[in-house]
């Protein structure tokens, strides 16, 4: 696949692809920004960013209310479709995504455990998140290992979603039973960045910057475990450890992820397929890839939730469902069809 991959996109065009991602990206957060109940001017977006303006107009909305919930969304759509690919990569299965395999239903029961019980130490919050991250990703790694089907993308994703519904059940009971001390609204179950602060900005920036920059890094290693666990043995890759840092940055990026804006579903699935078509399976460029489209499917959705029927404001995660549920049957589809 690597040898195809070289032959068709030279790593010039590869990463003119990323620069290009990379505008795209600039391009739809400065249109998000302009788009709203009050429109702003080209002039007063810049003016914002840059804050040459005075605090007057639009500024309040534009500086304080639009651009740090931009930003939180491009970090939450990048985390979610990198650790998507990463999933995607060490289960080798292109099914796997945070919300299909139950990663982000363990996070989101964390972070509720965390509101419901200990509702004075909200800073838990995104720790909680990453461990409950981290056991539902071990927990359907395992199951699938026992089974012998590792790579059956049928079998990983029927057990990620019993899972998943497993985790969601306990979720809602907890919001139930605590209703009347738990701060939580029924958007942020469905994935919302409505009302997201500079705090949610300097909440998710630093578990996003470790798992981007590790995923990075580590990006290498997830082109030798496509070629099996024993080609890579051979090679020299220490398959136990890497598959655990691997999980472990994947758990760590979607758990922050459903920290800062619910349990939004689908970027991390169709963002790295998506990167595939455009630029093949080389991880070394499809992780850097994945993290832009994400943050531009993210807030291109975001936008769309609280535009479109203005003045009611739909959550993202909404959105994102209706444009990943055709996409995710699509592949399940194509997948059963070449395993069959």
């Amino acid at each position: 696949m690597l040898a195809k991959d070289k032959q068709v996109l030279t790593r010039g065009k590869k990463i003119g692809i990323i620069v290009a991602a990379f505008a795209a990206l600039l391009f739809v957060s400065i249109l998000s920004i302009g788009m709203g109940t009050a429109d702003a001017s080209f002039q007063e977006i810049i003016g914002a960013i840059t804050g040459r303006v005075s605090k007057g107009g639009n500024y309040h909305i534009l500086q304080n209310i639009r651009i740090p919930r931009i930003v939180t969304g491009v970090l939450v759509g990048m985390n979610l479709a990198v650790s998507g690919v990463l999933l995607q990569g060490v289960l080798r299965n292109p099914m796997a995504s945070p919300n299909i395999i139950g990663v982000n239903a363990g996070a989101g029961l964390a972070a509720i455990s965390i509101m419901a019980l200990f509702p004075q130490s909200i800073q838990l919050i995104t720790p909680a998140s990453f461990i409950g991250a981290l056991l539902a990703s071990l927990l359907i790694y395992f199951l699938a290992a026992k089974t012998g089907q590792k790579s059956s993308t049928v079998h990983i994703v029927l057990a990620g979603m019993a899972v998943s519904a497993l985790l969601n059940a306990v979720t809602n009971g907890i919001m139930m039973i605590n209703s009347d001390v738990l701060d939580v609204t029924f958007s942020w179950t469905l994935g919302s960045l409505s009302g997201r602060s500079w705090s949610a900005v300097n909440m998710i920036l630093p578990y996003s910057l470790v798992g981007l920059v590790i995923a990075v890094f580590i990006s290498p290693k997830l082109n030798l475990f496509e070629l099996g666990d024993e080609i890579a043995s051979s090679m020299g890759l220490r398959i136990g450890l890497y598959r655990v840092v691997i999980i472990m940055v994947a758990s760590l990026l979607a758990g922050s992820a459903v920290a800062a804006a619910g349990t939004i579903g689908f970027v991390g699935l169709i963002a790295p397929h998506i990167g595939r078509l455009m630029i093949g399976s080389d991880h070394r460029f499809l992780v850097p890839l994945s993290a832009l489209l994400g943050g531009v499917l993210l807030v291109f959705s975001d936008t769309l939730a609280r535009t479109v029927f203005q003045p009611v404001e739909l959550s993202v995660g909404i959105v994102t469902a209706v444009l990943g549920a055709p996409f995710f049957l699509y592949l399940l589809k194509n997948m059963q069809r070449k395993e069959g």
